[in-house]
């Protein structure tokens, strides 16, 4: 009776409802782009106006999940928007199906209650209890909101790990999709989260999907959150593997919960890695590198690294406190985004990290990337999402690295045709907003995004990080 209760309030407010409809099984790749765009961007064939042909929806869908993931914009199925639909996600819509920020669709009191209502075969008792408390704790830490385990009756979030049809009208659509999907408050289903029990659950390794993160994420929703478009946000729709000892909201997940809930004023404000050596008072002049990793802009200098977010805080960070395996006074770094990859370089050795562990096979030589032998050292590398290329920069030329053929575009190029006014080495390089900026010297050279880079700006080298 207390299911059919449910489902009725469910059922009476479908304006909340933050699901995706039922997964088909995709036969190709414009099956999964339609069904893709159907779940989670509410993309409809069925319009009364049969002049619109199911070609031009597809591509006004596409625009529109483009535009979300930051991808180029442009309508057509390609291989960076493919490669971002097939990787495993939250069942919830990107498309927003009630407002998260100021429309009080929030639960009335801070003191919430949870109940785990069955387990996963692939985890302990134990380790899921202990899952799921740290997972709610993420947000108790930022908030006023405290969460009470109930060990039977209802719950604001009952808890639970099914597959396929389990009786909320969205089904889980089996191994390596939907990992989870959550409600909103409300009556009803409510704040509930619910766990696709197809997918292999792990504790804190790699293999599999670390349940902590996948129930962080949740809870997101059952607290009133929609998924956020910045990639280092834990709001961000897709799935990626961090190490959960060392995970900590986003300032864009913690803005974003307190504009709902407020600040958790029983505690001080959270400063990540707030314990890290001074660094040193040369690091606003010639940094080592400059790239982008998951939503951040990183500055290397020494063994050191500073994070900036989307909202301009910064942190500093020992460089092998958050890739232990990596080199420390790095030559150049870049960030492949379709493959969620951060690249280092020192000498004639590249590292390739997948969060924080170092890929399979690395190091390996720069003669990996295509680079002859004379090529010793990369002083700078920037990837142009735009163009699907990487500009690898030694001296004073740079080659082209093709990231979809794993091939080099022909003969390296000279620094000063490609990029006018750069007369000197290129010692960093990043991408912001599709303008290019390159370091040299004190200086810091803005091109703009069209193909002809025309030189916008000159900048001094500490423009986006003094210190």
């Amino acid at each position: 009776m207390r299911r059919i209760h449910r489902l009725l309030g469910f059922l009476a407010s479908l304006v909340l409802v933050i699901h995706a409809g039922p997964i088909l099984q995709p036969v190709d790749d414009y099956e999964i782009a339609k069904n893709y765009l159907k779940n989670f961007y509410k993309l409809e064939y069925n319009r009364p106006n049969l002049s619109v042909r199911e070609a031009d929806l597809l591509a006004d869908g596409l625009r529109l999940m483009q535009k979300f993931f930051r991808l180029k914009v442009t309508g057509k199925l390609n291989k960076e928007t493919l490669a971002v639909m097939k990787k495993p996600r939250c069942g919830v819509p990107d498309v927003d199906a009630y407002s998260t920020f100021g429309d009080g669709r929030i639960w009335q009191t801070n003191k919430l209650t949870y109940r785990i209502e069955n387990y996963t075969p692939d985890m302990s008792v134990a380790e899921v209890d202990d899952s799921i408390r740290r997972a709610l704790q993420v947000w108790a830490d930022v908030t006023p909101l405290r969460f009470t385990r109930i060990y039977s009756g209802t719950a604001d979030i009952m808890i639970s790990f099914a597959t396929r049809d389990h009786g909320d009208d969205y089904p889980f659509d089996g191994p390596k999709g939907v990992l989870a999907h959550a409600f909103p408050p409300s009556s009803g289903f409510g704040g509930d989260a619910h766990f696709d029990d197809d997918e292999l659950f792990s504790f804190h390794s790699s293999k599999g999907y670390v349940l902590f993160l996948v129930a962080a994420h949740e809870f997101g929703h059952s607290l009133g959150l929609s998924h956020s478009s910045d990639s280092g946000a834990l709001m961000y729709p897709t799935y990626s593997f961090r190490d959960p000892g060392r995970f900590s909201l986003s300032s864009d997940d913690i803005r974003g919960i307190q504009s709902l809930y407020g600040p958790n004023r029983d505690r001080p404000t959270i400063k990540p890695d707030s314990n890290s050596p001074t660094p040193p008072k040369s690091c606003g002049r010639i940094f080592d590198a400059v790239t982008t990793f998951s939503g951040e802009t990183m500055f290397f200098k020494d063994n050191f690294v500073w994070r900036i977010s989307p909202s301009g805080s910064v942190t500093k960070h020992l460089i092998r406190k958050l890739w232990p395996n990596a080199p420390i006074n790095i030559d150049a770094a870049y960030e492949d985004p379709v493959e969620e990859k951060l690249f280092l370089f020192k000498g004639k050795q590249v590292w390739a990290f997948k969060s924080n562990i170092v890929e399979p096979g690395y190091p390996k030589p720069l003669s990996s990337f295509g680079l002859p032998p004379s090529v010793t050292k990369i002083s700078a590398a920037v990837h142009d999402k735009n163009s699907g290329k990487t500009l690898l920069f030694f001296e004073k030329y740079y080659y082209s690295y093709n990231e979809m053929t794993k091939r080099m575009d022909g003969n390296p190029k000279r620094v000063a045709d490609g990029f006018p006014s750069v007369t000197g080495e290129v010692t960093a390089a990043h991408l912001i907003d599709d303008n290019i900026y390159l370091f040299s010297g004190t200086n810091v050279y803005e091109f703009g995004s069209s193909s002809s880079r025309n030189l916008l700006r000159v900048l001094k080298n500490d423009h986006f990080l003094s210190c």
